[in-house]
């Protein structure tokens, strides 16, 4: 075939694809689970990664005027039981169960609040449009108004780290201080690789191995097949639909307006951006900021360093103004 063949060829294909797209994307304004089976699948993987965790003491559905937030609340030994309590925001197409490497040694330090995310798959239930960094912050301040304690270390990782750091420039009223676990579009940009492996991942009908094999490449290359809590990303990756506004690197000005401590942990190894350009952002911009490198550290660094990210945590509200 000729060059110029070849060329009418793929620019048709392109074309056809371009209008499929169109034609068939999903328009609904609000995330949800693209079938009742679906939606059955996913459920099940949620409750097999909830086992890995505790069992919470109390479990709350908080209306905002987004939609309703589950929430689970660990109270932790007694004696912690007057300190402020970490509130842990999972990771994009995740959940609360991400953080079971974590729960131990966190509920040791004080009580925990874990959430998941709303217009992300969970059972936190979406019902009315998220457009804005503004309505990001929005929903989550409302949850955090409606809980009694009068402020909360908010602990992010991944899309979480970002929400937290959102949340803080927008509504910083309930924020004692912000811990960002390999936080993303926070420091700096995603990596071109990242966005190329992410497109074929993100399309629920192609083959579950390729979502399989992104999930293992963010985790430094570890086998997912049979973890509960990589199955429960893998589900919610093919049954739940998104209609989240891409979210936006967030501007250095607004970060070094923050008046909280932030500790920012950053994986040396890391597939979603350049780690020690975003250490030197974090560095150059945060004023009561401490941040720190974990080398040969992948995405998945939460479940790969549980006690040294607890360590460091510890030592930071230590010493934190």
């Amino acid at each position: 075939m000729s060059t110029r063949r070849t060329a009418e060829v793929t620019a048709v294909v392109i074309a056809a694809v371009a209008l499929a797209w169109f034609f068939l994307r999903d328009t609904t304004p609000v995330g949800h689970f693209d079938s009742a089976g679906d939606k059955d699948r996913y459920l099940a993987a949620y409750d097999d990664a909830m086992r890995e965790m505790p069992e919470p003491e109390q479990v709350l559905d908080v209306r905002t005027g987004y939609g309703i937030v589950r929430v689970y609340r660990y109270a932790g030994p007694e004696e912690v039981g007057g300190r402020e309590p970490f509130l842990l925001l999972p990771g994009t197409r995740s959940g609360a169960a991400v953080f079971a490497d974590n729960m131990p040694a966190l509920l040791a330090q004080r009580p925990v609040y874990a959430l998941d995310l709303l217009g992300e798959p969970g059972m936190s239930v979406q019902d009315r449009p998220i457009d804005t960094p503004t309505d990001q912050a929005r929903w989550l301040h409302e949850v955090l108004s409606v809980l009694p304690e009068p402020g909360f270390h908010v602990l992010g990782l991944s899309i979480g780290g970002w929400t937290a750091a959102n949340l803080a420039v927008h509504e910083p009223g309930k924020v004692a201080s912000l811990i960002l676990i390999e936080p993303v579009q926070t420091f700096a940009g995603l990596s071109a690789e990242l966005v190329l492996r992410s497109l074929p991942a993100s399309v629920s009908w192609f083959p579950r191995s390729w979502r399989d094999s992104f999930n293992s490449w963010t985790a430094g290359g570890a086998p997912v097949e049979d973890t509960p809590v990589a199955r429960m990303i893998e589900a919610g990756m093919s049954t739940y639909t998104t209609a989240l506004p891409q979210p936006g690197r967030i501007e250095p000005d607004r970060l070094r307006d923050l008046q909280m401590p932030v500790l920012v942990i950053l994986a040396g190894d890391s597939p979603m951006h350049d780690s020690d350009a975003a250490a030197r952002t974090a560095r150059d911009t945060l004023r009561h900021g401490t941040v720190t490198v974990y080398p040969g550290a992948s995405h998945a660094i939460n479940g790969e360093q549980p006690d040294r990210i607890a360590v460091d945590i510890e030592n930071f509200l230590a010493t934190g103004p």
